[in-house]
C-alpha cells in the first residue's frame, strides 16, 4: 500500500551556521529546500527519494531551519508579518530556550501546525524526538501514524507517549521502549549510493582518519583516541574539538568540521578510517558511520560489537577492535598492505550497496507499517 509521509528533520546549527555564511536567499522554497538537501548533511533527502520510488508521496522538511520554513510559509500566504525579524535563523534557537514562551508561540511549531494541514499526510515522520509532545498530541487527529526515531541517549524528562512507533537502530532500546507502553522497532541506519557520484571520487591522500563528533556522549571514544594520536599517523575531522582539553593531542591534528559532501570527501580520500561508538550504544553496532565509511570504499576499522558479524563479515568486509593496542596495531598492518586493505574495502562497500541501502531500508518501513497504521 502507498502511504503519504511527511519527514521532520532537525540540522544541526553549526551545519546551517556554515550554509548561510554564503547561501544566496533570493529563490523559491523549492530552489532554497534543494540546495540545502544538496549538501547531503544527515539523511538529507533520502528518505523521501526512496519512498517515491516505492510509489509513496513523501517529503522532507527542516524544522530548525527557521530562514527556509518562513520562506515556505509566506510562499503559502500564510505569513504572519514576522519574516523581517526571523530572517536570521539564530533566532530560533533564542525562541527555543525562553522557557517563558510556549510553544504555542514559538514559529518552528506554528510553521510545522501548517505545514501538516497542507499536506496532510498519512505519515508524520519525526528525526528528532525532542519535539514538543503537547505539539504532537495537538496534531494527533490530523494524521494517521506518528512516528518517531532514535539512536541518541534520551533527554531524562522526555515524554514519547505521542508516537505510535519509535524506531531505533539500538536493539537494546527496543525492549525498554516497550516495557515503557511504546511501540517500538529495529530499524537500521543506510547509505545512500548516489552519493557516489554527487560527490565524486579522490585520490585517497589520507592513510587513516577519524571523521566524527567530540563530546560527553562519547566519553569513553575520546579517551581511545587520546590514547591512540601518539602511536599512529592519524588525521582527526569533525565538530567538537573544543571539547577536548587544551592540551589534548588531538587538536594538533585536527582539521575542522566537515558537514555533509565535505565529510564524504574526506571518507573518499581515506584509505583507512576508524569508527568507535557512542557510550550509550553498549555492545550494539549501529551508526552512521558503518555505512557512510564502507560505502565510500574506505577500509573500516571500528569498535567490536556482538551485533557487528549481523551487518558484516568481520575480517573479510570490516575490521574489528577490542581496545586501543589492537586498533593501533591493526591500523599499522593495513596501512602497510595496499591490496589486503583494499580487498576488505571493495567487499565492505559492495554489501553496503548491495544491503545497506535507504532504498532497502524504506522497503523494511513499509514493511512494518501495516502492523501500526490504522
Amino acid at each position: 500500500m502507498a502511504y503519504s509521509f511527511l519527514i521532520i528533520d532537525t540540522y544541526y546549527p553549526r551545519f546551517l551556521e556554515k550554509f548561510y555564511s554564503s547561501y544566496n536567499q533570493n529563490s523559491s522554497y523549492d530552489e532554497h529546500w534543494r540546495a540545502v538537501m544538496d549538501k547531503l548533511f544527515g539523511t538529507s533527502d533520502f528518505y523521501s527519494k526512496n519512498l517515491k520510488k516505492l510509489g509513496c508521496e513523501a517529503r522532507e522538511v527542516v524544522f530548525n531551519d527557521i530562514v527556509l520554513q518562513q520562506k515556505w510559509m509566506k510562499e503559502h500566504g500564510l505569513d504572519a508579518g514576522y519574516y523581517s525579524f526571523y530572517r536570521n535563523y539564530l533566532c530560533f534557537k533564542i525562541m527555543n530556550r525562553l522557557s517563558i514562551i510556549s510553544w504555542e508561540y514559538k514559529l518552528p511549531y506554528k510553521i510545522l501546525k501548517a505545514q501538516i494541514d497542507f499536506y496532510r499526510p498519512d505519515v508524520l515522520y519525526v528525526q528528532d524526538i525532542t519535539i514538543d509532545d503537547r505539539f504532537l498530541h495537538k496534531i494527533r487527529n490530523s494524521v494517521k501514524l506518528i512516528i518517531g526515531q532514535t539512536a541518541y541517549p534520551l533527554p531524562r524528562k522526555i515524554n514519547l507517549k505521542g508516537y505510535d512507533l519509535i524506531l531505533t537502530s539500538f536493539p537494546h532500546f527496543v525492549s525498554r521502549f516497550r516495557k515503557m507502553g511504546i511501540n517500538s522497532e529495529y530499524f537500521r541506519l543506510a547509505f545512500e549510493p548516489t552519493i557516489l557520484e554527487r560527490v565524486g571520487m579522490y585520490e585517497r591522500v589520507y592513510n587513516c582518519t577519524f571523521v566524527g563528533g567530540i563530546s560527553k556522549t562519547h566519553r569513553r571514544g575520546t579517551e581511545l583516541l587520546e590514547r591512540l594520536v601518539n602511536k599512529v599517523n592519524i588525521d582527526f575531522f569533525g565538530y567538537g574539538v573544543e571539547n577536548t582539553p587544551k592540551n589534548s593531542v588531538i587538536r594538533k591534528k585536527h582539521y575542522g568540521e566537515v558537514w555533509g559532501k565535505d565529510m564524504y570527501k574526506v571518507m573518499n580520500q581515506s584509505k583507512v578510517t576508524i569508527n568507535r561508538h557512542i557510550d550509550v550504544a553498549e555492545n550494539y553496532a549501529n551508526n552512521m558511520r558503518l555505512y557512510e565509511a564502507t560505502g565510500c570504499g574506505a577500509m573500516l576499522i571500528t569498535d567490536m560489537k556482538g551485533n557487528l558479524n549481523e551487518l558484516f563479515d568481520v575480517g573479510k568486509e570490516v575490521v574489528a577492535y577490542n581496545n586501543v593496542n589492537e586498533l593501533t596495531e591493526l591500523i599499522k598492518y593495513y596501512t602497510d598492505r595496499n591490496s589486503e586493505r583494499e580487498t576488505i574495502a571493495r567487499a565492505g562497500q559492495k554489501r553496503t550497496l548491495t544491503e545497506h541501502t535507504y532504498y532497502n531500508r524504506m522497503k523494511e518501513l513499509l514493511d512494518i507499517l501495516p502492523k501500526y497504521i490504522k
